[in-house]
């Protein structure tokens, strides 16, 4: 797994890729600050993360999307599974890689408020704690793009997919205010999103009885529970989207509070999408 990650840093410190990423990611901090905490002389620097959290939609795919899917491209994949170690362990050495990117430009940034303290009353325990929650949904935003870039070997394709599906769900609670709120929309999307899993579940695991299984009882489980208490689904479609949002839970801290039930749901995310990678390199291990 070291070898995995010192390979992988060697490879982004020779190409653009990581000075891309750290140079948008700074220019954006750094126009916020000039914008919230200069010249409207606020003492918050967490809003200029609030404010930054929307260039994730373009640089996290720019940083992502070549982390597997160029070596299906090249077939260098064919070697990592020769290696004396799990595909786990190849994973995750590439996911610290892109962590260890990702924070060299979040180390910067944390100086800002120690700067913005000489001239003013900053709250540091705020804008630090923002800065963590910061870099915690980042990792999360991150496991989704390498979960993607793990799906194919054309890195333009990759990001395509990555940017739609993070802008999708930056922007999935004021989208959940205009989508049906009614229980047979709800019951509708909640089938939808069975079908979806079990198109998944079929391309990780090549498995058609497995998925088939997965979505007739979830399936099943949505029809029986919808003519049992069709009042379950009320409403229930816009709090779904509410609740996967990673870029609302991240306003909680901005607002001064530090929310622990965000980091775990943050970790779980990072958690799940890594598994995901795991399989979907393992199906093209043993096919």
């Amino acid at each position: 797994m070291i070898a995995v990650l010192k390979h992988e840093l060697s490879n982004y410190f020779h190409s653009l890729t990581s000075y891309i990423f750290g140079a948008f990611l700074l220019a954006f901090v750094g126009i916020g600050a000039m914008v919230y905490n200069i010249q409207q002389a606020v003492a918050n620097f967490e809003y200029v993360l609030s404010f930054v959290s929307l260039v994730f939609v373009v640089i996290i795919p720019i940083l992502t999307m070549r982390v597997i899917a160029e070596e299906r491209k090249l077939k260098t994949d064919q070697l990592l599974y020769s290696l004396p170690i799990t595909t786990t362990q190849v994973v995750i050495g590439k996911y610290l890689a892109l962590l260890v990117i990702y924070l060299i430009p979040l180390c910067i940034v944390s100086i800002y408020p120690l700067i913005f303290a000489q001239y003013g009353e900053v709250y540091l325990l705020t804008s630090y704690g923002s800065i963590v929650a910061f870099f915690i949904m980042g990792a999360a935003l991150i496991s989704i793009g390498t979960f993607i870039s793990s799906l194919t070997e054309n890195q333009g394709f990759a990001a395509g997919i990555a940017i739609p599906v993070i802008l999708l769900n930056y922007y999935s609670v004021s989208l959940a205010e205009h989508v049906s709120a009614t229980a047979l929309g709800s019951a509708i999307a909640l089938c939808v999103l069975c079908g979806l899993l079990g198109v998944v579940i079929r391309f990780l695991t090549k498995n058609e009885n497995l998925a088939y299984g997965v979505f007739f009882v979830l399936f099943a489980a949505v029809c029986i529970t919808y003519y049992i208490d069709s009042a379950v689904f009320e409403g229930l479609l816009p709090k779904i989207m509410t609740k996967l949002s990673l870029f609302e839970r991240f306003y909680t801290f901005v607002s001064g509070i530090f929310d622990i039930t965000a980091i775990v749901y943050y970790l779980t995310v990072i958690g799940f999408f890594l598994f995901l990678t795991v399989q979907s390199l393992e199906k093209r291990r043993y096919n």
